[in-house]
C-alpha cells in the first residue's frame, strides 16, 4: 500500500490508554491557569510572531549553541589563568620580574624568554583546540530548517537564527532545532513519531499528538494568518513534564508533554511536522542537561606541581644556606683581604649590613638556582602530548573502513590518564550497540529453530572438545531433532580419552554438517533486521511439518499484532516497514521471509499476503481490526482483536513471558516448559525474549465485552485508566501460547571482545541507560556484562513505600534493601560469588540523595557489574561525580548521544562514539571513537604507552635539572658563597633549549616498553598505570636522589681531578672558564647517557637525538668559541685551544660518566634480577624470542596475566563451562 502525501489512518480511535494522549489530570484547564504567570511558569511565546521577542521584556535568548572553553574576550584572562596556576610558571614569573633589576646573576633574556615560550606554546595549543570545537559548534549552528517568513512562505534558515515564535516545518528524518509545540502533522489527527535516542537513548519511538484546535493548519498557506498565544514554563532541565497553554481564537486549550518536541530528537515515520519555537538555544531542556565543558588536568599533572612544591623547597633551603653563608663570610675576617675587596661601591652589596646582603643574596640564589624548577618541561610536555596525539589519530588499527571515521584525540591535556582508568560508565544505545534490531530465534510449539549457536558456546565447545548445540538441546530433551544424539563424556586430565573423543567428535562432526539445522544456502544474502538461519522454516519448508496449524497461529500473532505501517516496496515485491519499536519491523520483515506479508492498513482493515499451506501459493486476506489494546510499560503486552473472512474472532497477544503465561488457559500450556527452557537460553544469549499467544473469541462474547470496553474508553476522568484495564484483562485471558521469539539489540563489532579484554585490565565497567530494565538485562549479557550464573541484586521502589507518598519512606526503603544487599555480600560463603547490581531510575532518584549515595556506592563498588536503567542525562552526570569523588578512581564516560554529554564532561576522561546519533557527544568529549570497540586498543595499548612515557619524562626532565642546578650550588658553596657562576650564561641557555630537548622530546613520542600486540596479549601490563608504578612517591624520590648523586659525582671529581695538578703541557692549572667547560661536558654526556639507560625501545630517532646532542655540544663549543672575545668572553677558542687538546679532559669526562651512572647501573640490575616488574620479563621473554622457541611458556604467562575478573567474554566462557560439566555430572549420577 504506496504512502500518501496525508496519512489516513486516524489512531486516536485505535488507542486505548492515556499514554498516548495529553493527561487531563496532569495538564487540566485548572491546574494550568493556577500556575502560569507564577514565579517558574512566566514564559509567554507570540506564535508566528518573532518580532515581538526581539525587545523586552519578552526578549530571549537566540538559538546559537557554543561547547567552546573561550570567546575573544575571555581567552586571554582565562588562558592566563589557566598557566599560571601551574606552580613553576608562576615561580619564573617572579623570575622574570625581579630580572629586571640588577639582581639577576644571568642575563635578563636567560629567564623572560624561556617564560614566554612555554606560555605562548600552551596558549596557542589552547587556541587550536577550542578552534576545532568553535568549527563543530558552527557545523551544528549552520545546519538549516524550513521557517515560516510571512504569507505562507517557507524558507531554509540556519539553526542559530530561529528566534522564539517562529513557526517551522520538520520534514521526515531531521533533527529539531530546538524545543518546539507540536501543531500539525502529514496524519489527519496531528500525530507524530519522535526518536529521542539522543535524550534518553531509548530506540522506540515516542508519539506526539497536537491539540484538536491545530489539526487544520497543515498546509503552509494557512500559516499567512495564524496567530496564537502560548503560556508555559519557565527554561529547566526537565525531559518529561511540560506544563503550559494554547490561547488560540479565544480559546485557550492546556499543553503538556505529548505536544513538545526537544531539541537534538528527530521526526521518524512522519512526513512533515509543523511547530512553533518555545525555547531556543541555552534554553532548551537537552542544553539545561548539559554542562559547561570543564577544564580537567590529568592526576600526574596534579601530581607534579607537589613535585614543584618540593623542588621550590629545596631552592629555597639552597638559597638560605647560600644566603647564610654569605653573611657569614661577608661578616669574617676575608673580606678584609686587598684582593677581595670591591673596587667601586654597589649598592646591592654592602658588607656592612650583613642581614641586608643576606637578603640579596638569598635573592640572587633564588634566580640563580632556578634551573632546578624544569620550566621547559611543561612546553616540552605540551609538545610530547601534541605529537603523542597526532600517533593516536594517525593510528590505522583506530580507523574504520566503513564509515571512514578514525579516533580523534580533541585534547591532548588527557593523553596520559588514558593509561590509570579503573571505572568506565558507558551509555547503551548506539555505544555498546548499533540501534538495529535483528530476527534471530524463535519458539513454535515447544520446538527451538534459528539454532546459531553463540560465541560464548562456540568458545566452550572448543575448550570442552564437544558439539555443544547438540549438547544443550540434549540434556533438556525438548528438542526432537536432537534427541537421537548422545553426550560423549570424557575426562579432560586423561590424554588418551581426549585423543579418542577428538577422533569420535571427528565423525560427528562430519556427520552434522550433512544433518544440520542451520541454514547455509541464504548465508550470502544480508536482509536487515532479519538473521535467522534455519532450513525448516526457511523457504517455504515449514508447510510440510506436522505442526503447520500452530505454525500458521505464529506467523499471524507476529503479522497482525503490532502498530506497523509498510514505508515502501522494492523491486523484488518486498516492503520496508515503519513501525513505534524497533522490535515490530523486525518482526514484520522477519514474517515476510516466512511467507507472511503485511501489505497494508486502513482505518479497520489490515491487509496480508498469507502462504496457504495446502498449496503453497501466497493468497491476500484481509482482517477487520477491531481493537487495539497497545503495550504500555505496566502493561508489559500488546493485543490486537481482529476478524478474519469467515467472520471468526481473534485476538492475537504479545508480551513479556510471565505476562503471557499468567493468562494461558489450561488447555494452553501445552509447550510452557519446552518454550520457557528455550527463553531461558535465548535471554541467555543476550537476546530480547517476547511470547506471543491468541485466543479465539465468541461472537457473543465479544458482543457483551465491546459494550463493557466501549463505556470504559467513553468514561471522563481518573477512573478511566482502572476501567479499561479490568476490560483488558476480561478478554486477555485463557490464551493459547503459540510460542517465543528472541530479536537481538544488535551489539557494534567486537564489544564483548573489547569489555573482556579490559575486564582483564582490571577496569569495571557500569552501563548507564535510559532503556527499560529488561532490555538493559538482555544487552548486559550481551556483551559479557552479565553472565548466568551470577547473583543479580535488584533495587527497585516497592509499592508499600510509594503509595505512602513520602521521600522518607521511599528513602528508608531503599536503605533498607542496600544493608540487606550488602550484609550478603560480605556474607563468607557469598565472598567470591559474583554479583550484578540493577537499579531503575526511581530507585537510583532516591538513592543518590544525600543521606542515601554512599550506602548506595558502597554496594555498587563491591559489585561486579553494575546497570543503572531509567536514566536521565542529569543522574548519568550525578553518578559519574559521585563514582568519581566516592572511589577517588580515574573515571572514563563514554557515550555518543546528547544525553551523554553531562557525564561525558563530568568524568576524568569524557570519550564521545562519532555514530549514528549526531555530534553532540564528540562535541563535549577529550576523545572520539568511531566504535566502542576502539577503547581497547586507546586504553592498553596507547593509554599504557602515553603514561609510562610521561612519567619516564617527568622523571628524567627532574632529573637533569637537579644534575645540573646543583653543581651550581656545590660550586657556590666550594667558593666560599661569593655568588659566582660555574658556567658561561650561553651555556646555561643551551642547556634545556638545544642540549638536553630533543632526547626527552624523543622519549615521551616514541618510548614503548613492550609492542602494541604485547599489550593486548598481557592486559596485565595496564594495571601499571592503575598502581601508578612508575609514577609513585618511591620513584619520584628516588629520581631526586639520583640526580643529588650524580651531580655531586660530577663536582667532586671535577675539581679533585683537575684542581691539584697542571692541566696543559706548560703546567698551567684549569681556570674557572676550563673548569665550568669541563664540568659542563660532563653533565650533557651524563644526562644524556642516563636516557640511553631509561629507554627500553631504540629507533635511529633516538640514536640520532641522543649521540647527536652530544656532537652537538661539542659544535656548539667550536663555533661559540670562535667568535671573537667580546662575543664568547672567556670561552674564546676554549675547545681548539685549551680542554680539546688536555687528555685530562677525557679522561675526565669518561671517569665521571661512568661513576656518575654507576648508582642506577647496579639498581636496574638488582632489580630485574630479583624483583622484576611484569614488563621486565616480557621485555626478557621477547628479547630472547620465547614467543616462538618457548610457545607454551608465552601462553602461560599471558593466561598468568589475565586478572581474576567476574565479566567479560573470558569470565563467561570459564562459567559456561562449569556449568555444562555439573550439567555432565548431574547426568552421569
Amino acid at each position: 500500500m504506496p504512502r500518501t502525501a496525508k496519512a489516513k489512518i486516524k489512531w486516536s480511535e485505535l488507542y486505548s490508554f492515556s499514554c498516548f494522549r495529553p493527561n487531563p489530570a496532569a495538564g487540566g484547564p485548572a491546574p494550568v491557569e493556577q500556575r502560569l504567570g507564577q514565579p517558574g511558569f512566566s514564559r509567554v511565546v507570540f506564535c508566528n510572531e518573532p518580532q515581538k521577542h526581539r525587545i523586552k521584556p519578552f526578549k530571549y535568548s537566540d538559538n546559537y549553541v557554543s561547547t567552546t572553553k573561550y570567546n575573544l574576550l575571555t581567552f586571554l584572562p582565562k588562558a592566563l589563568f589557566e598557566q599560571f596556576r601551574r606552580v613553576a610558571n608562576l615561580y619564573f614569573l617572579l623570575a622574570a620580574v625581579l630580572s629586571i633589576a640588577s639582581l639577576a646573576p644571568v642575563s635578563k633574556i636567560s629567564l623572560v624568554a624561556p617564560l614566554v615560550i612555554v606560555v605562548g606554546i600552551s596558549m596557542i595549543r589552547e587556541a587550536v583546540e577550542d578552534w576545532h570545537r568553535f568549527l563543530q559548534d558552527l557545523d551544528v549552528n549552520s545546519r538549516t530548517m524550513k521557517v515560516h517568513v510571512g504569507n505562507g512562505l517557507f524558507v531554509e534558515k540556519a539553526w542559530k537564527s530561529l528566534s522564539v515564535g517562529d513557526v517551522v516545518k520538520v520534514s521526515k528524518n531531521e533533527y529539531f532545532a530546538s524545543d518546539l509545540v507540536l501543531l500539525s502533522s502529514s496524519f489527519e489527527d496531528g500525530l507524530c513519531y519522535v526518536e529521542t535516542m539522543n535524550l534518553d537513548g531509548e530506540t522506540n519511538l515516542k508519539v506526539k499528538r497536537c491539540l484538536e484546535a491545530t489539526l487544520n493548519l497543515n498546509e503552509d498557506a494557512k500559516f499567512s494568518d495564524f496567530r496564537a498565544t502560548i503560556n508555559c514554563e519557565d527554561p529547566n532541565p526537565n525531559l518529561y513534564t511540560f506544563v503550559g497553554s494554547l490561547t488560540f481564537k479565544s480559546q485557550s486549550y492546556p499543553l503538556c508533554s505529548s505536544q513538545v518536541l526537544l531539541r537534538d530528537s528527530k521526526l521518524q515515520n512522519t512526513n512533515y511536522a509543523y511547530g512553533v519555537v518555545i525555547f531556543t538555544g541555552p534554553d532548551t531542556k537537552v542544553i539545561r542537561n548539559s554542562t559547561a565543558s570543564p577544564s580537567k588536568r590529568s592526576r600526574i599533572e596534579r601530581r607534579m606541581d607537589r613535585i614543584i612544591y618540593i623542588l621550590f623547597s629545596m631552592l629555597l633551603v639552597i638559597s638560605l644556606i647560600s644566603s647564610i653563608g654569605s653573611a657569614v663570610v661577608t661578616g669574617s675576617e676575608k673580606l678584609k683581604w686587598w684582593y677581595v675587596q670591591l673596587q667601586e661601591d654597589n649598592s646591592f652589596f654592602n658588607p656592612s649590613d650583613l642581614v641586608f646582603s643576606g637578603f640579596l643574596q638569598f635573592i640572587r640564589a633564588l634566580i640563580l638556582y632556578g634551573y632546578l624548577i624544569p620550566i621547559s618541561l611543561y612546553v616540552s610536555i605540551e609538545l610530547v602530548k601534541v605529537l603523542q596525539a597526532l600517533l593516536i589519530n594517525r593510528d590505522v588499527e583506530l580507523h574504520n573502513e566503513k564509515t571512514y571515521k578514525t579516533v580523534k584525540a580533541r585534547t591532548s591535556n588527557l593523553n596520559e590518564e588514558l593509561g590509570q582508568v579503573e571505572m568506565i560508565l558507558s551509555d547503551k544505545t548506539g555505544t555498546l550497540t548499533c540501534n538495529q534490531m535483528e530476527f534471530r530465534k524463535c519458539s513454535i510449539a515447544g520446538i527451538s529453530y534459528g539454532g546459531d549457536v553463540n560465541e560464548v558456546d562456540l568458545a566452550a565447545s572448543k575448550q570442552m572438545n564437544i558439539d555443544i548445540e547438540r549438547y544443550r538441546f540434549g540434556l533438556d530433551g525438548s528438542d526432537p531433532t536432537s534427541q537421537s544424539f548422545e553426550m560423549l563424556e570424557f575426562s579432560l586430565a586423561d590424554a588418551s580419552t581426549e585423543k579418542a573423543i577428538r577422533d569420535a567428535e571427528q565423525g560427528v562432526d562430519n556427520f552434522g554438517k550433512e544433518k544440520s539445522r542451520i541454514s547455509t544456502s541464504g548465508e550470502g544474502i544480508v536482509i536487515k533486521g532479519f538473521n535467522f538461519r534455519d532450513d525448516r522454516l526457511m523457504d517455504k519448508l515449514w508447510i510440510g511439518s506436522s505442526n503447520v496449524t500452530d505454525m500458521i497461529m505464529f506467523f499471524r500473532v507476529m503479522t497482525l499484532c503490532h502498530t506497523g505501517i509498510p514505508a515502501e516496496e522494492n523491486e523484488a515485491g518486498k516492503f520496508k516497514y515503519e513501525a513505534e519499536s524497533p522490535e515490530e519491523v523486525a518482526f514484520l520483515v522477519a514474517a515476510q521471509e516466512f511467507g507472511f506479508q503485511f501489505c497494508g492498513r486502513t482505518q479497520s482493515i489490515m491487509v496480508v499476503k498469507e502462504l496457504d499451506p495446502s498449496s503453497a501459493i501466497e493468497v491476500e486476506r484481509e482482517y477487520k481490526l477491531l481493537h487495539l489494546l497497545e503495550f504500555c510499560s505496566s502493561r508489559k503486552r500488546m493485543s490486537v482483536i481482529v476478524s478474519n473472512e469467515d467472520g471468526r474472532i481473534f485476538l492475537l497477544c504479545k508480551g513479556a513471558d510471565n505476562i503471557i503465561f499468567d493468562r494461558l488457559a489450561e488447555n494452553g500450556r501445552t509447550h510452557q516448559q519446552a518454550t520457557s527452557l528455550h527463553l531461558s537460553s535465548y535471554a541467555e544469549d543476550g537476546l530480547r525474549t517476547m511470547a506471543f499467544a491468541y485466543r479465539i473469541i465468541d461472537t457473543a462474547e465479544y458482543e457483551k465485552w465491546n459494550k463493557i470496553f466501549t463505556e470504559a474508553k467513553a468514561t471522563m476522568g481518573p477512573q478511566r485508566e482502572e476501567l479499561i484495564e479490568n476490560a483488558s484483562e476480561m478478554i486477555e485471558k485463557d490464551l493459547i501460547l503459540a510460542g517465543a521469539v528472541a530479536v537481538e539489540d544488535k551489539l557494534q563489532k567486537g564489544v564483548p571482545e573489547c569489555i573482556d579484554k579490559l575486564s582483564q585490565a582490571g577496569l569495571k565497567i557500569w552501563l548507564l541507560t535510559g532503556d527499560k530494565k529488561e532490555t538493559a538485562i538482555n544487552v548486559g549479557f550481551a556483551c559479557s556484562l552479565l553472565r548466568h550464573d551470577m547473583r543479580q541484586i535488584h533495587l527497585s521502589t516497592r509499592k508499600e513505600a510509594e503509595s505512602r507518598n513520602s521521600v522518607e519512606a521511599l528513602e528508608n526503603d531503599i536503605l533498607d534493601q542496600i544493608e540487606k544487599c550488602y550484609r550478603e555480600t560480605r556474607d563468607k560463603s557469598n565472598k567470591d560469588a559474583p554479583l550484578a547490581l540493577v537499579i531503575d531510575g526511581k530507585a537510583l532518584e532516591i538513592a543518590l540523595r544525600t543521606d542515601v549515595k554512599d550506602e548506595f556506592l558502597r554496594l555498587a563498588v563491591s559489585c561486579s557489574s553494575v546497570i543503572c536503567c531509567r536514566v536521565s542525562p542529569k543522574q548519568k552526570a550525578l553518578i559519574t561525580r559521585l563514582v568519581k569523588e566516592f572511589t577517588g578512581k580515574t573515571t572514563l564516560a563514554i557515550g555518543d548521544g546528547a544525553n551523554d554529554i553531562g557525564m561525558i564532561q563530568e568524568a576524568d576522561i569524557g570519550v564521545g562514539i562519532s555514530g549514528m546519533e549526531g555530534m553532540q557527544a564528540v562535541m563535549a568529549s577529550d576523545f572520539s571513537l568511531p566504535e566502542f570497540c576502539f577503547l581497547e586498543r586507546l586504553l592498553i595499548v596507547h593509554g599504557h604507552w602515553c603514561y609510562k612515557r610521561i612519567s619516564k619524562m617527568i622523571l628524567y626532565f627532574m632529573y637533569k635539572n637537579i644534575v645540573f642546578g646543583l653543581t651550581l650550588f656545590y660550586y657556590e658553596v666550594y667558593t666560599a658563597f661569593s655568588g659566582d657562576v660555574l658556567y658561561d650564561d650561553w651555556f646555561m641557555v643551551m642547556f634545556n633549549v638545544v642540549l638536553t630537548s630533543l632526547p626527552v622530546i624523543a622519549l615521551g613520542v616514541l618510548e614503548q616498553d613492550v609492542p602494541a600486540d604485547v599489550c593486548l596479549q598481557f592486559p596485565a601490563l595496564y594495571r601499571q598505570g592503575q598502581k601508578n608504578i612508575y609514577f609513585s612517591w618511591e620513584r619520584i624520590l628516588g629520581w631526586i636522589l639520583n640526580g643529588a648523586v650524580s651531580s655531586l659525582a660530577i663536582f667532586t671529581i671535577n675539581i679533585y681531578a683537575l684542581s691539584p695538578a697542571a692541566f696543559e703541557d706548560l703546567g698551567q692549572v684549569a681556570d674557572l672558564s676550563h673548569m665550568g667547560a669541563i664540568a659542563y661536558t660532563c653533565v650533557i654526556w651524563t644526562v644524556n647517557c642516563q636516557i640511553a639507560l631509561i629507554l627500553s625501545h631504540f629507533t635511529w630517532i633516538q640514536h640520532l637525538l641522543i649521540w647527536g646532542s652530544i656532537l652537538c655540544w661539542y659544535i656548539f663549543l667550536f663555533f661559540y668559541g670562535a667568535l671573537p672575545p667580546g662575543y664568547s668572553g672567556t670561552a674564546f677558542h676554549i675547545l681548539m685551544e685549551a680542554i680539546g687538546p688536555a687528555p685530562m679532559y677525557w679522561a675526565v669526562t669518561l671517569l665521571v660518566v661512568v661513576t656518575s651512572l654507576l648508582p642506577y647501573f647496579i639498581h636496574i640490575v638488582i632489580q630485574r634480577s630479583f624483583y622484576p616488574l611484569d614488563d621486565h620479563l616480557i621485555q626478557e621473554m621477547k628479547y630472547c624470542r620465547k614467543d616462538i622457541t618457548e610457545n607454551e611458556m608465552w601462553l602461560r604467562e599471558q593466561n598468568n596475566s589475565k586478572k581474576a575478573t567476574h565479566v567479560g567474554f573470558s569470565a563467561r566462557v570459564d562459567a559456561k563451562i562449569r556449568h555444562l560439566r555439573e550439567q555432565l555430572q548431574h547426568k552421569k549420577r
